[in-house]
């Protein structure tokens, strides 16, 4: 069976490449496939244009987009258009794959003024890039109430450096008040992609993918400080709360009996530190 990859970036190599291990044929859809392993096929294909056909064979489909820049025109092509295509393309080709998921972002909610959020908050953007986001959501339900969305939050992993970057730079800045920060290392986002397509079932429409601990910014920023062997950061204001003030729950796919390698920024980080993992190119 086949599973189709439909934005094969470091993500969806990297769930590819759990795909491949656990015995599907992998077929990645890219601008670039040329940077995809060996272990996946690839085809130059832009989303936001016309298809190629898809495999009769096909099982699963992981639509794993990503917006070239951070504006509402780009975050619309890649997500609203390019998932109605795959759509489309499937019902072009009479493909009826078992499973659809589709990598969305706990952009889709709002400040919750630090309390718990989870899959039966209400969706509130707090931006225009979110909505889009949530528009792509709710396309998808509209045609395949069967499919499956799985809102990541803030992605850090090899190659995902930035705050490290900052610490080692010096450019770091605790937060004068509170910034609550809520994020899952690549490689349990990749094994959540594929836990929930293969063995989960039935899933539920809708899962929140985050590690165990949601957390102060300051709190990450003194561990990163530590490991590195430098000073604090000094304490100042910040332009803003990246990923809204609130605690993720991961109640809901801890139940289908998921497990983290990475249950908090602790271990992920000191990973990261160590040089385990690579990003895709």
């Amino acid at each position: 069976m086949t599973v189709l990859i439909a934005g094969c970036g470091d993500l969806g190599t990297e769930a590819g490449l759990r795909f491949a291990a656990a015995g599907f044929s992998v077929l990645g859809w890219r601008r670039s496939p040329e940077k995809l392993p060996k272990q996946i096929a690839g085809q130059a294909v832009d989303l936001t244009g016309d298809l190629p056909r898809i495999p009769a064979d096909t099982d699963v489909v992981v639509i794993a987009v990503a917006a070239d820049q951070r504006t509402e025109e780009a975050y619309r092509a890649a997500y609203v258009t390019g998932t109605a295509n795959v759509l489309d393309a499937l019902e072009r080709d009479g493909v009826e794959p078992r499973r659809i998921l589709f990598v969305s972002s706990t952009a889709v909610y709002g400040d919750a003024d630090g309390g718990e959020v989870d899959e039966e908050t209400p969706a509130r953007p707090a931006s225009a890039t979110g909505a889009v986001i949530l528009e792509a959501e709710q396309l998808l339900h509209n045609r395949r109430p069967d499919a499956v969305v799985l809102r990541l939050s803030g992605i850090y992993g090899p190659g995902r450096t930035r705050l490290i970057d900052s610490v080692n730079a010096g450019t770091a800045v605790v937060p004068a008040g509170t910034q609550l920060t809520n994020r899952i290392h690549r490689d349990d986002a990749a094994a959540a992609i594929v836990h929930l397509t293969t063995r989960v079932s039935p899933p539920a429409p809708l899962y929140v993918g985050v590690d165990m601990e949601p957390v102060e910014l300051a709190e990450v920023l003194g561990f990163l400080a530590a490991e590195l062997g430098r000073g604090l950061p000094p304490a100042g204001d910040t332009s803003s709360s990246r990923g809204g003030n609130h605690r993720l729950s991961n109640r809901r796919l801890r139940a289908t009996g998921f497990e983290f390698a990475y249950p908090t920024y602790r271990e992920g980080y000191r990973a990261v530190l160590a040089g385990a993992g690579v990003r895709h190119p």
